[in-house]
């Protein structure tokens, strides 16, 4: 019998979700919680059947959940919901896309989805309700924190550190043995190739400074 989840957010990011979801066949989505307006629309044939209010009464009937918000600006939304939903006793099982290859020597939190050609090589640390978004690299011995977003076709070489809440952009470079400061936000197509501080925003090959 097919197990049930729960997805929390029906934007863009959720297309993407359910995708992957059905590529790995372990879980049957029982529905989508949103805003109380979008109840009763379909996103990809799945149903809206509830909004964020209603978390408490649909874990009477399903323990699995997946936040499909997005994150890039910050992740705040994504990371409330998460807490919200294990404090009240729900499960987030880890999501990997039937055409990953996620390394049997790695390890990755609750909460996380690895989308679909995602290689994440050996000795790799994956943080709680992260993002590994399509075609992204994480290379042998690298360690992403809680609640990152390493974004589509980004490159994280070996032996590098992403700081929590951070976000890679889209087909961005960290080479090796970098530290990512804490809630950063390295644009899209940038070079990192010096440690970050916390709280800031990177740009540029090689990445500098956005003041």
């Amino acid at each position: 019998m097919s197990k049930y989840i729960l997805l929390i957010g029906g934007g863009g990011h959720c297309n993407s979700v359910i995708d992957v979801i059905e590529s790995e066949g372990i879980y049957s989505i029982m529905g989508i919680l949103d805003s109380k307006e979008k109840i009763g629309q379909k996103i990809l044939g799945h149903e809206i059947i509830g909004s964020d209010d209603d978390i408490e009464e649909f874990l009477k009937i399903c323990k699995n959940f997946h936040v499909t918000i997005g994150h890039i600006k910050n992740n705040n939304k994504r990371q409330f919901l998460f807490y919200k939903v294990k404090e009240l006793g729900g499960n987030f099982p880890t999501i990997i896309a039937s055409t990953a290859y996620v390394s049997k020597y790695s390890n990755i939190a609750e909460g996380t989805i690895v989308m679909h050609n995602v290689t994440i090589n050996s000795n790799v640390k994956i943080g709680v309700n992260c993002i590994l978004n399509t075609s992204s690299v994480i290379e042998h011995d690298s360690i992403i924190e809680n609640h990152c977003h390493i974004s589509t076709g980004a490159f994280i070489n070996g032996e590098c550190r992403i700081g929590e809440n951070s976000f890679i952009g889209s087909n961005a470079t960290v080479i090796q043995s970098i530290t990512i400061g804490k809630k950063n936000l390295i644009a899209a197509g940038s070079v990192v190739i010096k440690n970050t501080q916390a709280n800031e925003t990177y740009v540029g090959n090689p990445a500098r400074l956005l003041k």
